[in-house]
């Protein structure tokens, strides 16, 4: 199924990857008027399939994302959000942080910030199922099922069916190994962090309470993040659990029921006895950065550009902010009459993705080595600190609303 039949071999923009970032991206360019193209590895008829009706933990998909306001916005505008409503999502209101090596604890309120919600927690094929179905009906020519060989700014795009593609602009939206990023010669730096995540679904005994729950300890967090079924059942939650490589492997090795008893310590039955665990999967953890964003006639967004740890949940929104700044400054480029692969309009995304990108992943390396160290007087310093942050409402709820994507 396309937006529209494949005709033009020459686009304005054509994005690569039609994944959560790449399809919402095609869809905003579309809207703006560009003749936008996109090209997507999968078969865009089976990633609109119907999801199971969720009866069991098997039946929800492992990965999740922990959508902001800002986000939601977005997608708000491009008229997929109604559809990720009438699905299976759960809004959260409040979010609870703890040290497992002390006692200090953090709870964010949505009702503080006068917010319904402090973020939506998605499954990520509800997402792009949503952001295909306004591609139906969109003006984007959708490629699907075919991928891409090769790329240069001078021959344009290779398919692996032996099509050829030229636009004025090419988007990377390929991913963590995007090959875009790696045939434009765009350096990144990065490094592993040894350690693997760990994700499933789980029901508990107690409800979710709409919190999203997260346990720091040494070897690294773990998060339960509320699910909700058709029927409004509050006792599932898909978990992230990042440990160091070699205790991630033990955990994964252990029979199902080892693993559920391990589980239930770690989380320290914040929400009671954990009744069933789904199949469980596990992927290594890396950070990786571009150093530029931006190359003759290419633009990188979403993981292609940037990853980041899993602990804060911002993997997601952090590629929904790309695209928003990108159709920004594309949007002003078609007021101005502007060629997208204009070196100002790039120059002026990279600025202001850049900085905001580096800043969060800098944050987030600070709080896995903050909560990776042992040593007492760093351990009493956490604690102390987290304890009075969380009675300084103020600066709390600034921490709040910045995840949100909320500008005070």
């Amino acid at each position: 199924m396309t937006g529209k039949s494949v005709g033009a071999a020459c686009f304005d923009i054509l994005v690569v990857g039609g994944g959560m970032v790449g399809s919402a991206l095609a869809l905003g360019l579309s809207r703006q008027g560009w003749n936008t193209g996109l090209v997507e590895g999968a078969r865009v008829q089976d990633l609109l399939a119907p999801g199971e009706t969720a009866s069991h933990t098997d039946d929800f998909e492992p990965r999740v994302s922990a959508i902001s306001l800002a986000s939601e916005q977005l997608l708000d505008r491009l008229g997929a959000w109604r559809h990720v409503q009438a699905g299976r999502h759960c809004g959260y209101r409040g979010m609870t942080v703890w040290d497992a090596d002390g006692t200090g604890r953090i709870h964010f309120d949505a009702a503080e910030l006068h917010a319904d919600t402090l973020g939506t927690i998605v499954e990520n094929r509800s997402i792009v199922r949503a952001l295909c179905t306004e591609l139906a009906d969109s003006n984007v020519t959708v490629m699907d099922g075919v991928r891409v060989q090769g790329w240069s700014a001078g021959a344009g795009i290779q398919l692996d069916d032996g099509r050829t593609l030229s636009a004025k602009l090419v988007v990377g939206a390929d991913g963590a190994q995007s090959r875009l990023r790696q045939w434009s010669g765009l350096a990144t730096r990065e490094w592993d962090y040894d350690q693997q995540a760990i994700v499933c679904t789980v029901r508990t005994r107690q409800p979710h309470q709409y919190t999203a729950w997260q346990r720091f300890s040494p070897t690294g967090p773990l998060a339960f993040l509320p699910l909700l079924t058709e029927s409004g059942d509050e006792h599932y939650c898909s978990i992230v659990w990042s440990q160091d490589t070699a205790e991630a492997r033990r955990l994964m090795a252990l029979e199902t029921e080892q693993f559920r008893l391990e589980l239930e310590r770690a989380i320290e039955q914040q929400l009671g006895v954990i009744e069933s665990v789904s199949r469980r999967f596990a992927f290594p953890l890396r950070q990786r950065h571009a150093k530029e964003y931006v190359a003759d006639g290419l633009a990188l967004v979403g993981d292609a550009a940037h990853t980041i740890h899993p602990l804060a949940g911002q993997g997601a929104n952090l590629g929904y902010g790309d695209v928003s700044a990108l159709l920004d400054e594309l949007g002003r480029a078609k007021e101005l009459a502007l060629s997208p692969a204009d070196q100002t309009v790039l120059a002026r995304y990279q600025r202001r993705r850049k900085g905001e990108n580096l800043a969060m992943m800098a944050a987030m390396e600070g709080f896995k080595q903050l909560f990776a160290r042992d040593e007492l007087a760093i351990r009493w310093l956490r604690n102390t600190g987290m304890r009075w942050l969380d009675n300084l409402a103020p600066l709390k709820n600034r921490i709040a609303a910045e995840a949100m994507g909320i500008k005070r």
